[in-house]
């Protein structure tokens, strides 16, 4: 027989897990010791796992427990929000905004976004990296709020999202300022030239050799990378072009380190908010979404 989860136990755990303690937990809960313990028991001996190791009179989460607390998290969490969105809770209740962004995203392109609300009084910011894949999974757990990416995410018969298309920017060859390079032309100039790419998981390197292959030019690629902070950085460095949308190297646009040899005329980089569809949506991330944005220059 399966047996249904106590959440009164799971609180419990949860305690214990924050205050790395069962003395300090049971004070924090006004129980005795021995009962919070046998408590504990009950919940690993429920769900078949211990939940916790002893390491030098400390408690440490095992891998189950690590889990069981990112589960609680969320549950606890999604509580807290419930109570706020339907009681009605004044503004000045503090809020939590978690954002997930994709690790192929420019970081210059989400301080912009996230730019109108940083230090708004009563609003905790959390951002968290990954893949699209972990970012989704943890968007459906319902321990973000949205997700930035680059592409959008299908909707499907079990999950019911949106990907708010928020902007779309140019995409360029860019280089440090060589005298070599003063006479690069595109796309011929990519017969001789070293280039620096996002890697065959972007949207945007699909496009780009979708255009190459058209004029009949094989690149001499350099190096393919999929974190665009990396690719800022070796653009930097490197003496060859990168293809990169200028919002991510802005700042070494304008102080002179990297100098833009062309557009790519036809590619562009699409940016995306995807939220889920709530009853209750957190008010922050609409505002984020629908909140008018400058045209790409």
């Amino acid at each position: 027989m399966t047996k249904n989860l106590n959440y009164k136990h799971l609180r419990y755990f949860w305690v214990i897990a924050n205050e790395r303690s069962l003395t300090r937990a049971a004070e924090r809960l006004h129980v005795s010791q021995s009962a919070l313990s046998i408590q504990l028991k009950q919940l690993e001996e429920s769900i078949g796992q211990a939940l916790f190791d002893r390491e030098n009179r400390r408690l440490v989460l095992t891998e189950a427990g690590q889990i069981a607390m990112e589960y609680a998290n969320t549950i606890f969490r999604a509580g807290e929000e419930l109570l706020s969105t339907l009681q009605n809770r004044p503004a000045g209740q503090r809020q939590v905004l978690r954002v997930g962004a994709v690790a192929t995203l420019s970081r210059n392109f989400q301080l912009d976004l996230l730019r109108p609300v940083l230090g708004r009084p009563g609003l905790e910011l959390v951002v968290r990296s990954g893949s699209l894949r972990e970012l989704r999974s943890q968007l459906q757990a319902h321990a973000l709020d949205l997700i930035l990416s680059n592409v959008p995410l299908r909707r499907d018969a079990e999950v019911n999202w949106h990907s708010h298309l928020i902007d779309e920017q140019p995409v360029s060859l860019v280089s440090r300022p060589l005298p070599g390079l003063d006479d690069f032309r595109y796309p011929e100039g990519l017969r001789t030239t070293p280039l620096l790419l996002p890697t065959l998981e972007s949207d945007l390197r699909a496009a780009f050799d979708l255009l190459l292959d058209q004029a009949g030019i094989r690149p001499l690629i350099m190096a393919e990378v999929d974190d665009m902070a990396m690719l800022r950085l070796l653009a930097r460095e490197c003496a060859g072009v990168t293809l990169v949308p200028p919002v991510v190297v802005k700042d070494e646009l304008l102080n002179g380190t990297l100098i833009e040899r062309c557009r790519v005329p036809g590619l562009r980089e699409c940016f995306y908010a995807i939220t889920p569809n709530r009853r209750f949506p957190n008010q922050v991330v609409r505002e984020l979404v629908t909140s008018p944005r400058p045209a790409a220059a």
